[in-house]
């Protein structure tokens, strides 16, 4: 679906408007990853509420340890980190399908032929639109994507409640932001979960805009943001701890700064203490960030183990 950069700032989504309404206050923009990157809640969310789900509506109870570890492996551990619960099934579902102990057990894993093609068609990959797609088609197999979906995010709901804070030296590094980037929050969550868990630990007053998944990709919410030239060259970051953070941010030219998946603190910490002084002073291009690049590289493999 094209994406209609108006003079007012308007993004349509089928039948829904989102704006990006803010007017920027400074030079620079930020953007900040939220699930495993600002807070400490991707593992929580996965391992407690999407892979139950998968089990129970994917069929998969008689394989269930390898579901675990295939689900496990595309979400939280590989270089699949952090993509589309969408594509993350389907990638799932494939590495199960291929797995000797799966085969061995003579369980058949469907690969959901009807889901692949509905995102083939579609570029915003959430909720309202598949709902949309499911009304319009009765399709079976999106019906029963959407029930997970759906089931998903209220087992999020349920389970991730007040008490998760932000990691060490996120609060800190917000402050250190305000003054001089405009701050956007750009994620693949959900919009109503991510207004909740940013409020509830009162940073959302940082931000200029909290961007979920109906607005779009990471990718279109900085072209968004970045729309009319807004910010000069060199003058956008991108914070994130997935492969598909960094490929946002090159997509709009953006910096990048990787929070490392299993060392988020130590991350915030150099971010706070090194990283955004030189993003501010014109030094963090270059050798600085192919060194963060190559540290981020080396912790998500390609393959699994198995």
């Amino acid at each position: 679906m094209s994406i209609f950069l108006l003079p007012i700032d308007r993004i349509f989504f089928k039948d829904i408007i989102i704006m990006l309404n803010y007017t920027p206050q400074h030079e620079f923009l930020i953007g900040i990853d939220s699930d495993g990157c600002a807070f400490d809640t991707m593992e929580l969310k996965h391992k407690e509420c999407f892979i139950p789900q998968t089990v129970s509506h994917w069929n998969l109870q008689g394989v269930s340890k390898y579901a675990r570890e295939a689900a496990e492996f595309v979400n939280l551990y590989s270089k699949s980190r952090g993509i589309n619960r969408f594509p993350a099934l389907i990638e799932t579902l494939q590495r199960l399908q291929n797995r000797t102990e799966v085969v061995a057990r003579g369980v058949k894993i469907n690969i959901p032929q009807e889901l692949i093609d509905w995102m083939n068609r579609e570029t915003k990959l959430g909720n309202p639109a598949l709902k949309k797609t499911v009304e319009e088609t009765h399709d079976p197999v999106l019906t029963k994507t959407l029930a997970w979906s759906e089931a998903v995010n209220r087992q999020v709901s349920e389970i991730v409640r007040e008490g998760v804070p932000p990691f060490p030296f996120v609060r800190e590094s917000l402050d250190k932001m305000k003054d001089k980037a405009d701050i956007l929050v750009v994620s693949a969550t959900p919009q109503e979960a991510l207004v909740r868990e940013w409020e509830e630990q009162d940073i959302a007053k940082y931000v200029a805009e909290i961007c979920g998944q109906e607005i779009g990709t990471k990718k279109e919410s900085l072209a968004l943001a970045q729309q009319k030239g807004r910010y000069a060259a060199g003058h956008l970051l991108m914070i994130g701890d997935a492969p598909g953070d960094y490929k946002a941010a090159l997509a709009n030219e953006a910096l990048f700064f990787p929070i490392n998946p299993g060392h988020e603190e130590k991350s915030w910490e150099r971010l706070y203490h090194e990283g955004l002084s030189r993003f501010f002073e014109g030094t963090f291009a270059g050798e600085y960030q192919e060194t963060l690049l190559a540290e981020f590289d080396a912790h998500l493999p390609e393959n699994p183990s198995w």
